[in-house]
């Protein structure tokens, strides 16, 4: 069965913490009406620091979305490379191993995609298929890892690679200053992460299950305005809650498989603000200390959108606790609002 192998993570140079957006939000927005509401929505993120492609002096000019692509596509090429051998030597593959590349991001836009540029300069082979997923949000994550266990299930014994590329910093846009944007200012990151689903063989989460849900006529809780500016988040104040409808979705597909969503022995779950990992221990009857790798990258990186999942997984897999036979759940939440959910059992490749 299709084993998902160790992530690999990288985050940019530039740092930001909470102390300086903080102080950053109160020098640019000080006669906001709610600011006093902002900087502290802010400060209970949990976030202690962000890392970013440009020094925050940068981030905060607006040169056009022609040249905001332009740097999209500049560190996309000079960034995801690494990050990618990475993940194969942790899944002890090379690129003409690899059969499908799965490309999730929502913070640019490439056509032809990078899947296409990267098979000709990594050594992939010409017949590797691709599939660019780019208007899931936080949710493509684990949208693709579930796409990937399709495809391995299609295909036993061919291997998947999985690479989330976000660079949040260059949605922000200077003249958003609702609420819900200026709390996105001070809550995203910038990240990349790769991993691989092996169709044979591999250490790591043995996939076994995978599911999709949407909450109805809540299409417009977080969304992009797409305008000549570029993407301009939009978050309804609604969202923090969304744990409570969406946590029965997790409980059906739990039941599918004859598993219990409140006894998993691991969990790996989008880290999209404290409320959410609160909610959700609330719901599913788990202790806080269940979800410590998504707070873990909560705190450190921010949210970094699709990568979140990925880089909860890594922790997992740099802790060392999970055990032949231990079973998780993997969970990323994004528009729509959308739910992808994986169930698997952490396996050591005995070969």
């Amino acid at each position: 069965m299709a084993v998902l192998c160790k992530p690999a993570i990288e985050v940019p140079e530039y740092v930001i913490t909470n102390e300086e957006t903080l102080e950053l939000a109160q020098r640019l927005h000080g006669d906001h009406p709610q600011i006093d509401l902002v900087l502290r929505l802010i400060e209970h993120t949990g976030v202690q620091k962000r890392h970013l492609i440009q020094p925050i002096e940068k981030v905060l000019q607006h040169p056009g979305l022609d040249a905001r692509s332009v740097t999209y596509e500049q560190h996309t090429k000079a960034r995801v490379p690494a990050v990618i051998r990475r993940a194969l030597d942790q899944a002890e593959l090379e690129p003409q191993q690899i059969d499908l590349i799965v490309y999730v991001s929502c913070t640019g836009f490439m056509m032809p995609p990078p899947t296409s540029w990267l098979i000709d300069e990594m050594g992939f082979r010409p017949e590797t298929r691709q599939l660019p997923i780019a208007q899931l949000g936080c949710a493509a994550g684990g949208a693709a890892v579930n796409r990937a266990h399709d495809f391995c299930r299609a295909y036993p014994e061919l291997n998947a690679l999985i690479v989330a590329c976000e660079f949040c910093s260059l949605c922000y846009q200077p003249t958003d200053v609702g609420v819900g944007s200026l709390l996105s200012n001070g809550l995203f990151g910038d990240g990349i992460a790769a991993a691989v689903v092996r169709g044979t063989g591999g250490t790591g989460v043995r996939l076994e299950r995978n599911g999709s849900y949407v909450i109805p006529a809540t299409e417009d809780w977080i969304s992009y305005a797409v305008r000549s500016t570029g993407f301009h988040f939009q978050l309804d104040k609604r969202v923090p809650g969304t744990m409570e409808p969406l946590a029965p979705a997790l409980n059906a597909v739990a039941e599918e498989h004859q598993w219990n969503a409140g006894k998993m022995d691991f969990y790996i779950i989008h880290a999209g603000g404290p409320r959410i990992l609160d909610d959700l221990s609330l719901f599913l009857d788990v202790p806080p200390e269940a979800f410590r790798f998504s707070r873990a990258t909560l705190t450190e990186y921010g949210n970094i959108a699709s990568a979140v999942v990925l880089d909860a997984l890594g922790r997992m897999f740099d802790e060392g606790s999970a055990l032949d036979g231990h079973r998780g759940l993997m969970a990323g939440f994004g528009p729509g609002i959308t739910a992808e959910i994986s169930l698997g059992t952490w396996t050591t490749d005995s070969e």
